[in-house]
């Protein structure tokens, strides 16, 4: 089997590189695109990849789940984890807890994907900074976030604005209902008003 055979067998199934002759699991590009394909093929390739941490910001870009056999070493550190989450936010669910209350990296995590919020700590959940991110991400990130924040106008707003834009399977567009928004809100004038506009 040459390297191309094991590419087209990767590229198939990643958890095939599991397989494959030891040297191919030793081999960069033959791993990435194992990962790619499916984020636990890392599981597979050779020890030495579970520290690399120019190997893993490929990989996770490529797939967060990668991170998940990553040494512990580099789920602990900071620097690597604030990288890494700025190009897949779902990174976070990998990383040490230490990490998930660190306000810098969930501030990072929700900016690249707003339903990050569902990783961080509960005392970020709370934290208005980040809660407003992660809903100008991604408007349903609202849900995730301390239920507090179901009654702050500024909040919801940018939730209605973010979530306006979903489609659902039939190309229909999602949005967030008054019975999804705290009582207080309901009848607020410019809330209304989001949601109509929504809704055409």
């Amino acid at each position: 089997m040459d390297k191309k055979e094991a590419l087209e067998i990767v590229q198939k199934n990643g958890l095939e590189l599991d397989n494959l002759p030891a040297h191919f699991k030793k081999d960069k590009e033959i791993v990435l695109e194992a990962v790619k394909q499916n984020g636990y093929a890392l599981r597979y390739a050779d020890d030495n990849f579970k520290k690399d941490k120019e190997f893993f910001l490929k990989a996770v870009k490529k797939n967060y789940l990668a991170l998940k056999d990553a040494d512990d070493s580099l789920k602990k550190d900071k620097k690597f984890i604030l990288e890494a989450v700025k190009l897949n936010g779902f990174v976070l669910g990998a990383a040490d807890n230490s990490l998930k209350k660190d306000k810098e990296i969930v501030l990072e995590a929700v900016k690249e994907d707003g339903y990050a919020l569902d990783d961080a700590d509960d005392s970020l959940k709370k934290d208005r900074e980040i809660v407003l991110e992660a809903v100008k991400q991604n408007g349903y990130a609202l849900f995730l976030a301390d239920d507090s924040f179901q009654k702050d106008k500024e909040v919801v707003l940018e939730a209605l604005n973010k979530s306006g834009t979903l489609k659902d399977r039939d190309g229909k567009t999602i949005l967030i209902f008054l019975e999804d928004i705290d009582e207080s809100l309901r009848n607020d004038p410019d809330i209304l008003a989001l949601i109509n506009k929504n809704k055409k």
